[in-house]
């Protein structure tokens, strides 16, 4: 496991104002990272990697049988910052009938006619599982505000100022990770920041390489134009919506060896935190056990 000292580095203080320019996007964010050297960091992060796979592996069975928590997992970024990749690689491990990945398209019709956090709701894990957003409830307050036209497709009940609908939105989305949070769902939130030489570089790559040539569409360049503005936007999210039951991490995604570390060492910790145990049997399911034991010792 990486020392708590460092991982609260990444963590978000509830209150504190972000700018995203004071947080790293390299492998070496922290002093004592960058002091042990990348050949060093970069193997250790191996290792943590592997380990933390085979321990979210072996929790996530606990966590189906002691049935009282469920874990979500959200994902935010800028594009081309390696959520896909980071969710194939840690999630590798845990068993696919107890974890469920949900990516969110473009509103349906139905869902547009719900209030902004309905679509969402319903794919939340169930007790015992694991639910992964890639992308999440926080679009609403990132791709919406930066193309606020997309506003005129939600119906709104009332009419609010630009300002107080963004407010009213991180006061709605608080209310609902505080309950969720009440309610058994232990939330775990990733912003993988990129920096924007490196996106530049990932996009080339897409168009360089053939297998690569249908993960670039023409909106990648459209939305990078919008770049200081979903900056401000993930700012503003990050800061207003990192609480105690529900924090933000700030993790450096410019190298994804780094970045899928980090990501599984939280997750696994995050898991651990839960106090988790396999159910204690009744003296009455006991003795059935030992009943079935029994009669199939006996089998002829």
């Amino acid at each position: 496991m990486i020392d708590s000292d460092i991982i609260d580095k990444l963590r978000v203080t509830p209150g504190k104002q972000v700018k995203l320019k004071e947080w790293a996007t390299g492998w070496a964010f922290a002093d004592e990272v960058e002091k042990a050297g990348k050949a060093a960091v970069k193997a250790r992060a191996s290792e943590i990697l592997n380990q933390s796979l085979e321990h979210l592996a072996s929790a996530q069975q606990v966590l189906y049988a002691d049935n009282r928590y469920a874990l979500l997992v959200v994902l935010q970024a800028m594009d081309a910052a390696g959520k896909d990749g980071t969710i194939k690689h840690v999630m590798s491990g845990v068993n696919p009938q107890g974890c469920e990945v949900h990516s969110f398209k473009k509103p349906s019709t139905e869902e547009l006619e719900h209030n902004f956090l309905w679509r969402y709701s319903r794919c939340l894990p169930e007790r015992g599982r694991i639910g992964i957003f890639n992308r999440s409830y926080y679009e609403e307050v990132l791709v919406v505000r930066v193309h606020p036209e997309l506003l005129a497709n939600q119906v709104c009940a009332t009419e609010k100022p630009k300002k107080k609908q963004w407010e009213h939105r991180f006061e709605d989305i608080n209310a609902f990770e505080h309950h969720l949070s009440r309610n058994g769902t232990k939330i775990v939130k990733f912003f993988l920041h990129l920096s924007k030489g490196e996106q530049k570089k990932r996009f080339l790559e897409r168009l360089d390489r053939p297998e690569k040539n249908w993960k670039f569409s023409s909106s990648d360049l459209a939305e990078r134009a919008h770049w200081n503005d979903y900056t401000e936007a993930f700012e503003d999210a990050i800061t207003e919506t990192s609480t105690k039951w529900a924090p933000w991490h700030i993790i450096p995604a410019d190298d994804k060896w780094a970045t899928r570390a980090l990501v599984a060492d939280i997750l696994a910790t995050t898991i651990d935190s839960l106090d988790l145990r396999y159910p204690k049997l009744s003296e009455t399911e006991q003795a059935a056990l030992a009943s079935a034991r029994e009669q199939l010792e006996n089998e002829k």
